[in-house]
């Protein structure tokens, strides 16, 4: 059966770009039972309880840009497609980020300098406004989505070696909670409703699907 149709916004609010800064938070939060498990549209607390319970300690430290491209018109959200010769997650889609480094001054320099290796686009040029919740994924991570507005007009230079595709989607498409489907997949032992959304030939899903579907919640105010 073929996909729905997408639905977009009319159009975004005048003062979404205030709202957004109002409603991420202002510093990363870490702890542990704050942590949502990536992807999952809100199983019960037997479900999480499973999942949790197979998180090792500690969690391997990770952060993503989530990267929204100021247009004037239509802002966009920039998502890559990893390299299908990758031994992890490849072929999926993904927003830039890695693993923390000793070098990185904290977290959000974290997702800065591997957005700069993954595609090109260089720190000055790259407005952190704010974090959302940490995602833990159950390889181990603990991944920390770093909000942030770019500048139109862009020159992007993806590495070969780890992104195979960058492309954009419409903010007001992310935002749109009709978009969005539940899928059921099976994480180890245990099943679960995990967050799906599909723009043209691009099926997003897992820890990605994950952070937009919160991207939408914290924006529409439903967490607050």
């Amino acid at each position: 059966m073929a996909a729905p149709a997408p639905t977009l916004a009319h159009e975004l609010p005048a003062d979404w770009r205030a709202r957004l800064r109002r409603r991420v938070l202002t510093v990363p939060d870490h702890r542990l039972e704050h942590c949502r498990p990536a992807g999952l549209v809100g199983d019960s607390a037997v479900v999480q309880a499973r999942l949790r319970a197979g998180w090792p300690v500690p969690l391997k430290v990770a952060a993503v840009l989530v990267p929204i491209i100021d247009r004037l018109d239509a802002p966009t959200l920039l998502l890559t497609v990893r390299a299908s010769h990758l031994r992890r997650h490849a072929g999926q889609i993904s927003f830039p980020g890695g693993r923390l480094e000793a070098r990185d001054a904290d977290i959000a320099a974290t997702a800065v300098r591997e957005t700069e290796e993954e595609i090109g686009i260089a720190g000055a040029a790259i407005e952190p406004i704010g974090f959302l919740a940490d995602h833990v994924v159950q390889t181990g991570y603990r991944i920390t989505p770093v909000v942030a507005l770019l500048a139109p007009g862009l020159t992007l230079q993806p590495n070969g070696t780890e992104v195979a595709e960058v492309f954009e989607l419409p903010l007001a498409f992310v935002l749109t909670a009709a978009n969005y489907r539940v899928g059921r997949r099976a994480i180890g032992e245990v099943d679960v409703d995990t967050w799906e959304l599909s723009f043209g030939r691009y099926n997003i899903w897992g820890a990605t699907a994950g952070i937009l579907a919160h991207l939408r919640e914290v924006f529409a105010g439903e967490l607050h």
